[in-house]
């Protein structure tokens, strides 16, 4: 179908937003375009701002609008439980589930050899550093069950072993290749319950 120009770049820059096709994008748009001038206003600045003041929290990688995340900010949580994902949107779907109490660290990505991805590229030495001043702690390898997943918990798994840490993993009941991003609230909380100790 022809669309005007200025709609079909509208179209465009929705269909760039993940799970969105033509048809999702086409609606997306024109609901956009509905809107009065004023919320199109507050929607482009909420955008704007968004871009601008989000960054990553110095402690664990997190999303946040300060130097730290309300997460890492919070006393009540068990700071010597440290759950080691891929990437900031995991931690939106462990906190829906309400069961974790621990705290996070980001990776910003996996090891991978063939995308010329290592160790260095990805947060891993700053999760060193802070299992360095904890007493005893726990690490919860919470990675995709991939070829990268499995290399950067193996490599995790070793820097680590001669450090008293306990490392263990979600249970093998989230599928093969499934990101965490997605799993529904019952699926994380039973495979937080059921994580399996893979190192002491």
């Amino acid at each position: 179908m022809k669309y005007p120009k200025l709609l079909d770049i509208l179209i465009n820059y929705f269909k760039k937003l993940p799970g969105i096709g033509e048809k999702s994008a086409e609606r997306l748009a024109i609901a956009t375009l509905e809107l009065n001038e004023e919320e199109i206003k507050e929607f482009s600045e909420a955008l704007t701002n968004a871009k601008k003041n989000l960054k990553r929290c110095q402690i664990c990688g997190h999303l946040t609008d300060k130097e730290t995340c309300d997460i890492c900010e919070d006393n009540s949580r068990n700071k010597n439980i440290i759950c080691v994902i891929e990437d900031y949107k995991s931690i939106f779907s462990f906190e829906k589930s309400g069961t974790f109490s621990g705290t996070y660290h980001v990776l910003n990505g996996l090891i991978s050899p063939v995308d010329d991805i290592g160790p260095e590229d990805i947060n891993i030495s700053s999760l060193i550093k802070r299992i360095n001043n904890l007493d005893n702690p726990e690490i919860i390898l919470a990675l995709k069950p991939t070829i990268e997943g499995e290399a950067t918990t193996l490599y995790i798994k070793k820097i680590l072993e001669n450090k008293p840490v306990t490392i263990s993993r979600l249970s093998y009941g989230i599928p093969i290749g499934a990101e965490i991003d997605y799993l529904d609230n019952v699926t994380l909380e039973k495979a937080l319950e059921d994580r399996k100790k893979i190192s002491e």
